[in-house]
């Protein structure tokens, strides 16, 4: 026998015998699993440690929660379709699916390798029509509903990926010695959130901000242009995404404030202007703070406003403008502007106010159309200086000093309405003096032109994509009747062989693009756009419910007893891109009666990133470790065990050791223990210490596994581990004692390291395979089991202390009294009356009343001495974590089972007794603090 652990010997075992046994899949007769589930992979042709942290995290948890007697769905898919693989496969002069499909048989491999484990029966791969059918019969209930849009839209477009891209896919670099007004870059969601800025949010100024719009997949710049598009209305739902993040609980703060920002809910007002030029006669501006209206002196329309393309048809100027910027991207634009022909009358003031089209005005937010407000805008304020437009204020700081010159910047906070001029009635106004919350809702009320209203930054999401490698958007196009929707019996709408171009492939393939109308059999065009990619994944954890439903794209029923999902691992990364998408899906089939749950994910983890030499590793930076490396086991457990799930931390050598050490040192107790036994049967005090010891571990690395504190997990079971090997060395081991605490390090490391808990398991002859075993309970009870294990380490530390400064080279005979039984009753009656008072309670304005309880009463100690113990008890502070002290036989019967670690320290004998009246160290000893003497 031998006592390393060979994890490359063993892994292949147990792979097989987890296989044969079928122990992760799940009974279709299951009733509400605990659904656990990581964001499933691209299809990029390896694993990173991206992929093995964010995969060690749901299985050691899936593993938990079977062993806990749940059942578990863990299931594994693959994001298979998208650009990377369309491009991967043009380098390469192959076609998409040949290279995604190799990619998959390596992934899958690499995964079974590292003893992830998934129910494979349950395997989802996007790119084949048994998935992506439902994409296309998904969208065609979306466009029933009204989900769905074409038209003429200006999108971002990347020239090197030849497609357009939504929003959300449009990422801001800073150019080099450049930062944001607030001196950081921030994420892409505030920062599209700062570019789609409505006129009056106080956003910063953007003239100020120097950076380049780029593709969120190669980083080249992106540009605009004019292209009918397919969306999915998403702002319709706009309200309740937002809304519904406060009753997510279970997500990270950050997530949630990114969606948030992303969704960008504003409320404000409503305001008309006449415009006589205008259709209708009125343009309508939405402002967060309608109390500036005072000081409009120009209104602005974006260059894709009606008002703008009808004055464009007789103004050639204005025509040039808008022709000149149509595919420009906004921040390009600066604070270029023309101005009209056309006039606009204040509501309140009666004032006429010029017209301008105006690149910095987005189309698509708010109403397209902004009051200049140059006293009190960023945005107007460099409009207006550009323009030479005249600057108004109308609020004034309520502290003067807060604020000093309009003419170098506006003042964009609240403070004290302040206007000089006549309302449209020639009275003054009625506002003046007023803070600007309290006349912002006076005015709304008082004034028929302004109504209150609510906008979101939110745009809808454009899921059009002129590539190949994606799910065929199921329309076909015809002169005669328009926009057709294929009919559900002829789909899937498959893909045609690859066609090699650097545009869009199925643009090429003829016998694809043309085909029949389905209403009148006339020629007709089949779109040949495909749809984003974020569409597979934004509903693909259903499909996971029944993967191999052919009548829908899932098992309603089943959805409706097993979601939400109980707990989703993946990156904060995909706040936006994915997460955001997969909450508007969840609720949209809610609305088309195809769910109950209305938010498909309960608690989210966040996973933290890898970083190698200060840096997240990445093939470009030449920083990558292959998991395979330093082998399956050891790297599953290292990630696990180096940190919290959601913080970075570094990869380094070192580091690595301490998970390989602590597999060598569990396996080879183990082996030891089976190979020389050396055990004895009658039972000592210190064997009870060891065995509650046992029961405190289970109870704390359970909570540890609640919690998803595996790296705290990884240190209890350490410790246990080092209380065990000195147990040995101290004494031959209670034989049931030791067997049952190495038992209890093989199950408790099985979720993190499962090929050692199961070899280890093994070995001690547990029952059956680990992986289906009953996650170990304590034998005691362990309420007080965080004051136990205080006690001990406080008094070993301080017997520590005192031989230290003492200099006691060799100690003898080492006495812990524990404190006379009246002081334990004192000090429970202040702590009752504490707890009774609340959190804030001052324990020394309470010793008087505790003196007058009965119980203390009674107590055979005058008095004073007891106001005087209670006095310096209170002092102390010592009541910690809210927890009661201990009774004074626990105290005692703790010292006494734990007196063989002091023994087995200092080699000395050791004396636990209990404090008497006359005892010299009665005085000293209190709860939870004994009295210390050496000699």
């Amino acid at each position: 026998m031998t006592n390393h652990y060979d994890h490359a010997k063993v892994q292949e075992f147990w792979q097989y015998v987890w296989e044969r046994d079928d122990v992760y899949k799940l009974s279709a007769d299951a009733e509400d699993p605990t659904y656990v589930l990581g964001m499933f992979p691209y299809t990029s042709g390896t694993l990173h440690m991206g992929h093995v942290r964010n995969y060690a995290i749901t299985d050691a948890y899936a593993r938990y929660r079977r062993m806990r007697g749940d059942d578990v769905l863990h299931p594994m898919g693959w994001d298979a379709f998208g650009l990377p693989a369309e491009n991967a496969a043009f380098e390469r002069k192959t076609d998409p699916r040949s290279w995604t499909e190799a990619c998959i048989r390596r992934m899958r491999e690499e995964l079974e390798t590292m003893g992830f484990g998934y129910d494979w029966s349950r395997e989802v791969t996007t790119c084949e029509p048994e998935y992506y059918q439902w994409n296309q019969w998904l969208f065609k209930r979306f466009y029933e509903a009204g989900l769905v849009e074409y038209e003429a839209a200006s999108v971002n477009w990347c020239p090197d990926c030849e497609t357009v891209l939504a929003a959300a896919q449009v990422e801001d670099r800073e150019v080099e010695h450049s930062e944001t007004s607030d001196g950081a870059s921030g994420n892409a969601a505030s920062r599209e959130a700062e570019r789609d800025g409505i006129s009056d949010g106080a956003n910063g100024d953007a003239a100020s901000r120097e950076t380049e719009r780029v593709c969120w997949r190669c980083e080249t710049p992106v540009s605009r242009r004019e292209l009918d598009q397919w969306f999915f209305t998403i702002t319709d739902y706009a309200e309740e995404l937002h809304d519904g993040l406060e009753a997510l609980e279970g997500w990270p703060d950050g997530v949630r404030e990114i969606q948030r920002n992303w969704i960008g809910r504003q409320e404000g007002a409503r305001i008309t202007f006449e415009v006589p030029q205008a259709d209708g006669g009125e343009v309508d501006v939405f402002s967060t703070r309608p109390e500036t209206v005072f000081g409009a002196t120009y209104l602005a329309v974006s260059p894709g406003h009606e008002l703008a393309r009808a004055l464009a048809e007789t103004d050639e100027e204005v025509a040039e403008y808008v022709e000149s910027v149509r595919e420009t991207d906004p921040s390009d634009v600066g604070f270029a502007g023309v101005e009209t022909d056309a006039t606009a009358i204040n509501p309140l003031t009666g004032e006429e106010l010029p017209v301008y089209v105006a690149g910095y005005v987005l189309e698509d937010v708010g109403t397209g159309a902004v009051m200049g407000v140059p006293a009190h805008n960023d945005r107007d304020h460099s409009f207006a200086r550009e323009h030479d437009l005249p600057i108004e204020q109308v609020v004034v700081p309520s502290t003067p000093a807060a604020h000093d010159s309009f003419e170098s910047g506006p003042y964009t906070e609240d403070g004290i309405v302040e206007y000089n001029g006549d309302a449209e009635d020639g009275s003054e106004t009625d506002y003046d003096g007023l803070e600007s919350d309290v006349a912002r809702d006076r005015i709304v009320d008082e004034h028929d032109e302004l109504e209150a209203d609510v906008t979101y930054r939110l745009r809808d999401w454009l899921i059009s994509r002129q590539r190949y490698w994606g799910t065929p958007i199921p329309v076909v196009h015809c002169e005669d009747c328009g926009h057709v929707l294929v009919p559900d019996e002829e789909l899937p709408i498959e893909l045609p062989e690859f066609v090699r171009t650097t545009g869009n492939p199925l643009e090429e393939h003829d016998t694809f693009r043309e085909t029949t109308c389905p209403d009148c059999g006339g020629p007709a065009r089949r779109e040949t756009d495909t749809m984003d990619t974020f569409v597979d994944s934004s509903w693909y954890f259903l499909r996971f419910l029944s993967p191999h439903f052919e009548d829908a794209p899932f098992d309603t029923d089943l959805a409706d007893e097993w979601l939400p999902v109980d707990v989703y691992v993946g990156g904060e990364e995909h706040a936006i891109l994915h997460l955001l998408y997969t909450r508007f899906f969840t609720k949209a089939l809610a609305d088309l009666d195809m769910l109950e749950r209305r938010e498909p994910i309960t608690e989210l983890k966040s996973q933290g990133t890898v970083l190698y030499d200060g840096e997240k590793m990445s093939s470009s930076k030449g920083n990558v470790v292959a998991p395979q490396e330093y082998g399956a086991e050891t790297t599953r457990l290292f990630v696990l065990s180096a940190a919290h799930p959601e913080q970075d931390f570094e990869w380094t050598a070192n580091n690595v050791r301490g998970a390989y050490d602590l597999q060598q040192n569990l396996y080879g107790m183990a082996a030891a223990f089976v190979e020389e036994g050396n055990t004895r049967v009658e039972r000592e005090p210190h064997d009870e210490y060891v065995s509650r010891e046992i029961d405190r571990t289970i109870a704390a690395v359970t909570d540890e596994y609640d919690r998803f504190r595996f790296h705290r997990a990884a240190t209890e079971i350490q410790e246990l581990a080092r209380l065990l090997r000195r147990y040995r060395a101290y004494d031959q081991p209670h034989d049931e004692c030791y067997r049952r605490g190495l038992l209890a390090l093989a199950a408790l490391i099985a979720p993190m390291a499962p090929h050692l808990g199961e070899e280890c398991w093994n070995k001690l002859r547990g029952d059956g395979l680990v992986v289906e075993a009953d996650w170990p309970t304590p034998e005691h009870a362990i309420e007080n089991y965080r004051l136990e294990r205080r006690l001990v380490d406080t008094t070993l530390a301080d017997v520590r202390d005192i031989v230290e400064t003492a200099a006691i080279d060799d100690p003898e005979r080492i006495e812990l009294v524990a404190a006379q039984g009246w002081k334990y009753d004192a000090t429970r009656a202040l702590e009752d009356r504490v707890d009774a008072a609340g959190a804030n309670a001052d324990p020394t304005s309470m010793i008087d009343a505790v003196l007058d309880d009965d119980t203390v009463a009674e107590l055979s100690v005058d008095r004073e001495r007891v106001a005087t113990f209670l006095s310096a008890q209170a002092t102390r502070g010592e009541q910690r974590d809210d927890e009661p002290s201990l009774p004074a036989t626990e105290e005692r019967a703790i010292l006494e089972r734990s007196s063989w670690l002091v023994t087995d320290e200092f080699d000395a004998s050791v004396v636990v007794r209990q404090a008497e009246a006359d005892d010299e160290l009665a005085t000293r000893a209190r709860p939870g603090k004994p009295a210390i003497r050496i000699e």
